[in-house]
């Protein structure tokens, strides 16, 4: 069964996929996604692998007929793509060089701007799940791509709320947030030319770091060469700094947002960045969702975003020095 159930109480849908019960947790011996495997090319450096178990499909079967008046349902229509970063089974994105790194900013763009052109889909995200501690179960270092036939509830909230700031105050947000940011400076991480990256004054996870594009545009197919140069950059400082936080992999989940496939201009008001969400609170220690976060969505962050950001900010300092 693969279908998407509509939730009329958020107003939003639910992805149902049975089928993804069966994906398998990662062999000890042999890896689907290393040369070798007969799944993947013997000689690549980025690659598009198309899921095996996808919550979204070209040719989705026909809802259940489980719905009734108020119980809506869709065909699950879209793509899941992941994008193998390296052959290599053990080199994350902080282990790539530099020319690697810029080679996987362009193969996300090239696959985001091929799905976005199907006038089905309606919302398209890039994102990464690192770590057992977020669900993964194949851990050779992979990104998805997920082309929706809707846009996702967190996202049209967040379209909703930039575009009544702009139309308040007639400026962006992000601008806004920027300014703050580094106007108090305790939670900003680092920058370059195009992108800045701090811990943001409200966010929920401890090392919650967000990387925002200094320049009014709201998606990855927007940039320059140069600009495409320094998202790779400052991605790798970022996830590099926090992998010595602990000294071990750092596990996070994260995404990248920007403006929906309907060819509208949200240059105005919304702006591309990246939110980081990485689940750890200690070496071993979890930040789970419990009740008030999940019943509620009433988030809360155990740990004072000035500390953990100065934490991360030292240790982005000591990756680069090393890089």
């Amino acid at each position: 069964m693969a279908e998407l159930r509509y939730n009329p109480l958020l107003k939003d849908w639910t992805m149902v996929a049975s089928s993804r019960q069966k994906r398998p947790n990662m062999p000890k011996t042999d890896c689907p996604f290393c040369p070798g495997s007969g799944k993947v090319p013997e000689d690549y450096e980025v690659h598009i692998y198309h899921n095996d178990f996808p919550v979204l499909s070209e040719n989705p079967p026909e809802p259940d007929e489980v719905g009734g008046s108020l119980y809506k349902t869709r065909k699950s229509k879209g793509r899941c793509e992941v994008i193998l970063y390296s052959p290599d089974h053990h080199a994350t994105i902080p282990d790539l060089t530099r020319k690697h790194m810029h080679k996987l900013v362009n193969v996300w763009e090239k696959t985001y701007q091929a799905l976005e052109q199907d006038p089905e889909h309606a919302y398209v995200m890039i994102f990464e799940n690192r770590g057992e501690e977020v669900g993964v179960t194949m851990p050779h270092p992979h990104g998805q791509v997920y082309a929706y036939p809707f846009i996702p509830l967190k996202v049209k909230t967040e379209l909703a709320s930039c575009e009544e700031y702009f139309e308040e105050h007639q400026e962006n947000m992000f601008d806004a947030m920027i300014a703050e940011e580094k106007r108090f400076g305790e939670r900003v991480l680092l920058e370059n030319d195009s992108f800045i990256a701090f811990i943001p004054f409200f966010t929920d996870y401890p090392f919650g770091a967000h990387i925002v594009a200094k320049r009014n545009k709201t998606a990855i197919t927007e940039f320059t060469t140069e600009e495409k140069r320094d998202l790779g950059d400052i991605i790798q400082n970022v996830v590099g700094g926090m992998d010595k936080i602990y000294d071990r992999l750092f596990p996070y989940m994260m995404v990248m947002h920007q403006r929906p496939s309907d060819g509208k201009n949200y240059n105005d008001f919304y702006r591309f960045h990246v939110e980081f969400y990485p689940p750890l609170r200690g070496k071993d220690r979890i930040k789970y969702n419990a009740s008030s976060e999940t019943g509620g969505w009433a988030a809360a962050n155990p740990m004072r975003v000035e500390e953990t950001a100065q934490i991360l900010k030292e240790k982005i300092e000591e990756f680069m020095k090393n890089d």
